[in-house]
């Protein structure tokens, strides 16, 4: 008798601890328990913002000049900082703590605004991310065919045709993104972040440290406080549309609140997650602006108005040629965590809109899990940006264009309008003002960068011919 009590009792604490197991594999939501930390999230956030927008920044700095140059960096350091504080607290609706979750940014302002903002919202994001994983591909082709230039430049003399056709490192870049593009969702692409935020401290650093070298031996070009100088650099048309297209370069540089609710669903609670994600903002932003200063300023000070467009593949730097090698050779491994920090919130949109109307979709075969539309969407998705960008490969362009998609809607308006709506902030009020003046100053902004960014398009378009042009 007293065996078979003792033998239900063992029964019983047995089933009872397998509950607590079970349930505390899942999140409030019925999702598989979050597991992400301050840490993780700073390097997804360090590998969204850290990426070919720090490249373009000496090149930024020659337009600006030192002075509007550097205010502007820590301008949009500061706006971004701000406008992604207040879109962290919109993760959740209504209980920071407690309330329903938003998965994704447009669900964000759908909970918040409603309306036509959803609509407007969630074209904006998507049509960045798509962007944005075009200028990537082409920027880890350029640094990809910086490699060659290098080592041709080593070993035949500075003054070699080492000229290179980027189409088929574009095809390579195309090839690799279709592998990892088969990961299911984001929350397993950690490991890759982290490999990738420590890819762009390496090439970030290296930047900051031949510039430095550069100007200790002797500065290559003619320094201004206005930057580029009408009719010696450039003509008066030129020095307008150049200043707009920088403000777009550093406005991509900053660019990474299209992923913050994304990345902020990967947090564990608690403590809650906006308070977790606005530290992570903080230390993310700092860091990143503390490199765009050095890359910055250095590279500027190092190249004068001569700067170019991407300051690690124009060849300011020819030596140590391994060094420069081993600088790109990091870019474009940073750039595969990137592309599918961008991508993947797309992938889970197509996928979770064609798995509500056709479920049988979403149907795996095999011990690795394969799904057929899965690997064929992500499959063409991959080879239409992969495309597009052998017929668009402009560094600075597409940049600027990118950037000033993404900063006036994504960045500002969204996040304004929504804490508004929040905090209930009475029209016309000193704070309402403010925070829609500061709004209607960014719009004009974006208006006159991507303007200028869409100029250089057609200016580049004139001259190149796909797969023919060598760069």
């Amino acid at each position: 008798m007293v065996g078979r009590m003792r033998g239900g009792a063992m029964e019983f604490e047995d089933r009872l601890a397998t509950l607590p197991r079970v349930r505390g594999d899942l999140d409030d939501d019925g999702k598989e328990r979050r597991t992400g930390t301050v840490w993780t999230a700073t390097a997804h956030i360090i590998t969204a913002v850290i990426g070919s927008g720090v490249l373009s920044l000496a090149w930024a700095m020659a337009q600006l000049g030192w002075v509007t140059g550097s205010v502007t960096l820590v301008l949009f350091a500061a706006i971004t900082l701000y406008t992604c504080g207040l879109l962290a607290d919109c993760y959740r609706v209504g209980d920071p703590v407690t309330g329903k979750r938003n998965y994704t940014y447009t669900e964000a302002v759908k909970s918040n605004l409603g309306g036509w903002y959803g609509w407007f919202c969630g074209f904006c994001q998507y049509a960045n991310m798509f962007g944005t994983c075009i200028g990537y591909t082409i920027t880890a082709s350029i640094s990809a065919a910086a490699i060659n230039k290098s080592n041709c430049f080593h070993w035949h003399g500075h003054d070699a045709d080492c000229s290179q056709n980027t189409s088929a490192y574009i095809i390579g870049f195309g090839v690799v993104q279709v592998i990892f593009s088969q990961l299911h969702n984001f929350h397993k692409l950690w490991w890759l972040s982290i490999i990738a935020a420590i890819m762009s401290f390496s090439y970030s650093t290296i930047a900051v440290g031949l510039s430095l070298a550069q100007i200790v031996s002797g500065p290559t070009g003619k320094i201004t406080m206005t930057g580029t100088q009408v009719g010696v650099d450039v003509d008066s048309a030129q020095k307008v549309w150049m200043t707009f297209q920088a403000l777009g370069n550093v406005a991509f540089a900053y660019s990474y609140a299209i992923v913050l609710i994304e990345i902020q669903d990967t947090l564990r609670s608690p403590p809650a997650e906006n308070r977790t994600m606005r530290r992570a903002t903080m230390m993310g932003i700092s860091t990143t602006t503390g490199f765009y200063m050095l890359c910055g300023c250095l590279g500027y000070a190092a190249f004068g108005n001569a700067a170019s467009g991407n300051i690690l593949t124009g060849f300011g730097f020819y030596e140590p040629f391994w060094l420069v090698d081993f600088a790109n050779a990091c870019i474009v491994v940073h750039l595969v965590g990137s592309f599918q920090l961008f991508s993947q919130p797309i992938f889970a949109a197509v996928e979770g809109a064609v798995a509500a109307r056709y479920p049988g979709s979403t149907r795996e075969y095999g011990v690795a899990g394969l799904n057929v539309f899965r690997l064929v969407w992500r499959t063409a998705f991959v080879a239409v940006m992969t495309l597009l960008a052998i017929l668009m490969p402009f560094f600075n362009s597409i940049l600027g264009i990118l950037g000033s998609i993404a900063f006036w809607p994504l960045t500002v308006f969204f996040p304004v309008e929504m804490f508004i709506r929040q905090r209930q902030v009475p029209r016309f009020s000193t704070k309402w003002t403010a925070l829609q003046s500061l709004s209607f100053v960014c719009f004009l902004v974006t208006v006159a960068s991507c303007a200028a960014s869409v100029q250089g398009v057609l200016d580049s378009l004139k001259t190149y011919v796909p797969f023919k042009t060598r760069s």
